[in-house]
């Protein structure tokens, strides 16, 4: 068995992990860190796991587990790193934003690899340390791999994606709390979301001439989770071959679906797929990306990339029921 630990037990992505990883075949939580709850059963954060899982909350690690989840602030992984020593088998799987960027992946003599698996499978299978994709980074991405691979980007692609309320954290802001976000929208950080950081670095690692600007809008919606993204962008190629050029690139990736009708959030929540729609007007092409922020951008492929590096199929654990309604 593949024994584990988590770090910042408390969140929403650490709930998310608990869950799928209580019916995982071949793991087994040893602890759950959290300094603000140690020695609480996990059910005092994570109401929905009473009678699920018996187990409390601890202000202590176990060195010698053999993955360390970090489900920390994002700015807060590497200073538990450098202040917490794990065993030199230790495999550390960052959900939070340290050490996404090229210019960020050394530490401590090691290199964290972007884990994305759609693209960077063969390095993440060989990897010790992986740093988790951001979510709306995860949707989008999606969204423009086949396309850089075919060397198509030729124009800017606008981006607008709409993030349910977990996707802000558990911590409670004038933003988040339920008398605000009901009934209401609002967009954030646009032109400027940190995510563009490395959805730019992984376009260019496929199209290192891609010059262009990603012009990304990320708006706030009324719902607890999910990202709906819709891009457009300017391309010559018919939407037939635009098509094929997206199962081609696809055929290998068991999580991620591509289709020309219409799609909605719901087909995707509360599982680890992506769903991506096609469609052409004249030369304009829209695309449609649709994940679940919590499982597929955060929980679900950090679990997905322990599978690869333990050499397991990587949808072990990850065959989760969507909410159809």
């Amino acid at each position: 068995m593949i024994t584990i630990g988590i770090i910042g037990g408390s969140g929403y992505t650490a709930g998310e992990l608990i869950r799928i990883l209580m019916f995982h075949p071949h793991a087994t939580i040893d602890f759950v860190f959290s300094t603000t709850n140690a020695g609480k059963p996990l059910s005092v954060a994570h109401h929905d796991l009473l009678g699920d899982i018996k187990m409390n909350f601890t202000d202590t690690v176990n060195p010698n587990v053999n993955v360390v989840f970090l489900c920390l602030g994002h700015g807060k992984s590497k200073s538990f790193l450098e202040q917490n020593q794990f065993a030199s088998h230790a495999k550390i799987i960052d959900l939070g934003n340290d050490f996404r960027l090229t210019k960020d992946k050394e530490f401590n003599e090691k290199s964290f690899v972007y884990g994305l698996p759609e693209l960077n499978k063969s390095a993440i299978k060989n990897a010790q340390f992986i740093a988790n994709p951001g979510c709306f980074a995860t949707a989008i991405q999606l969204a423009l791999l086949p396309l850089a691979k075919a060397g198509i980007l030729t124009t800017d692609v606008h981006i607008n994606a709409t993030t349910g309320s977990t996707g802000a954290g558990v911590t409670p802001s004038e933003t988040t709390h339920f008398s605000w976000r009901s009934n209401n929208m609002s967009h954030y950080k646009a032109f400027e979301h940190q995510h563009l950081g490395e959805i730019n670095q992984s376009v260019n690692e496929l199209q290192a001439d891609y010059t262009n600007e990603l012009i990304f809008v990320p708006n706030r919606g009324d719902f607890a989770r999910g990202i709906f993204a819709t891009l457009y962008t300017t391309i010559e190629e018919s939407l037939e071959d635009i098509v094929s050029k997206y199962e081609t690139y696809y055929q290998d990736q068991p999580f991620v679906t591509v289709t020309t009708t219409g799609i909605n959030m719901k087909q995707v929540v509360q599982t680890n797929k992506c769903i991506i729609s096609l469609m052409k007007k004249g030369n304009r092409l829209l695309i449609t990306s649709v994940i679940d922020n919590l499982t597929k951008g955060a929980s679900g492929q950090a679990i997905q990339n322990m599978n690869l590096m333990f050499g397991l199929d990587e949808t072990t654990g990850l065959h989760l029921k969507p909410s159809g309604f």
